[in-house]
């Protein structure tokens, strides 16, 4: 269960989103590395498998759990914009999570949001 975002909670900063993304990489990464030592993948850890694993955790566990793993390990969540903490559905998670894996988010930002938090109608908060 996530803990519930309390009107103290403020925008996540960017170095922290980084962080977070960072360490999301590094476990898809690691699991696909897994995979791929054990036979259950063929190819390159460093390709595809690994954005799309990225995708899929990232929507998944922002649908279920408020946030991807990375997001959860350095105490971030992610909202719906227009609500006081209302939880992300699958499918605007999904939307962020793509978004994201194109590279989208940092080109432009608007009221402290990445081009992937405003497509999807979401925003970070830490707390």
């Amino acid at each position: 269960m996530t803990s519930a975002v309390t009107p103290g909670s403020h925008t996540a900063s960017w170095g922290r989103r980084i962080l977070a993304l960072f360490v999301d990489w590094v476990a898809c990464l690691a699991v696909v590395e897994g995979l791929v030592a054990v036979g259950v993948l063929a190819g390159n850890p460093n390709g595809l498998g690994t954005l799309a694993l990225f995708v899929v955790e990232s929507a998944l566990f922002t649908a279920v759990a408020g946030g991807s793993f990375g997001k959860l390990a350095t105490r971030l969540r992610v909202v719906r914009h227009g609500g006081p903490g209302e939880p992300v559905s699958l499918l605007r998670a999904l939307v962020r999570s793509v978004l994201v894996a194109l590279l989208l988010p940092p080109l432009l930002t608007f009221d402290g949001r990445g081009l992937h938090d405003v497509a999807a109608g979401t925003r970070s908060v830490a707390l």
